[in-house]
């Protein structure tokens, strides 16, 4: 499943899903109230699983453009996966602080331009990282509807590349792409519960957006594959599928 699918299947499933927000808030009648003392636990603990889709944007040095005339590089992303825990501590009835220790596995490929500095063969970089995610959340949710609640979370994360190749002593002239190996990210989501008869379900969309340079650059100064790029940001959207 390729990133355009990814959000072809995402964009879909969350049209149905306000679909079926808009028939139930409008509906005032009184249904089974599955799991009704859920949200007044002060601790509770879950699990999630969920895809993803990896970018990253680029800041190139002043004469990449102007004079070099050079293209962007493209990101080729692939789906990877996620899985992790929750611990979530109620502040009040609209609000929850979150924790979710995961690990995110992905891959980007970065295709370089076909310009004369560069062999046919040295055009393509993988990159795969695996990470080990920790963010903490705020979650903001609206008020319950029958079994249903639509929220929003907004927070930080620390992200640890074990693929980083941080502290090799190769670089991309024997084909290996270093990044750091630490990375401070925020994130943005939207999510809805759904409360069934033995657990809660909650599915959710999160923008993952690092904060600072992920580039390391290559041993020589003037390599073709890093001397030209300023900073390198990650960009992550993920698609995660959540059981309290």
């Amino acid at each position: 499943m390729n990133k355009i699918n990814l959000s072809y299947f995402t964009l879909l499933y969350f049209f149905t899903l306000i679909n079926l927000v808009k028939a139930q808030y409008p509906t005032v009648r009184e249904r089974i109230i599955n799991l009704p003392n859920f949200d007044e636990k002060t601790l509770h603990y879950g699990y999630f699983v969920g895809v993803n889709s990896y970018d990253y944007k680029f800041e190139y040095n002043r004469d990449y453009y102007v004079v070099d005339k050079y293209t962007d590089l493209a990101v080729e992303s692939n789906t990877g996966f996620n899985v992790g825990l929750i611990g979530d501590l109620r502040i009040n009835k609209f609000f929850n602080l979150r924790i979710e220790p995961g690990l995110i596995y992905t891959q980007r490929n970065l295709m370089y331009p076909d310009l004369p500095i560069f062999e046919s063969n040295n055009l393509k970089r993988e990159i795969k990282s695996t990470y080990i995610h920790i963010p903490l959340l705020i979650k903001m949710s609206a008020k319950r509807i029958n079994n249903f609640k639509p929220y929003l979370t907004f927070g930080f994360s620390m992200d640890y590349n074990l693929s980083s190749n941080s502290n090799s002593t190769d670089d991309n002239l024997s084909n290996v792409f270093r990044t750091v190996s630490k990375n401070i990210n925020y994130e943005l989501g939207l999510g809805f519960d759904f409360y069934l008869y033995y657990f809660k379900f909650s599915p959710s969309i999160r923008g993952i957006f690092s904060t600072q340079n992920e580039l390391i650059p290559d041993f020589n100064e003037n390599s073709p594959w890093t001397s030209n790029i300023k900073k390198m940001f990650t960009r992550g959207f993920v698609l995660n599928f959540t059981f309290e």
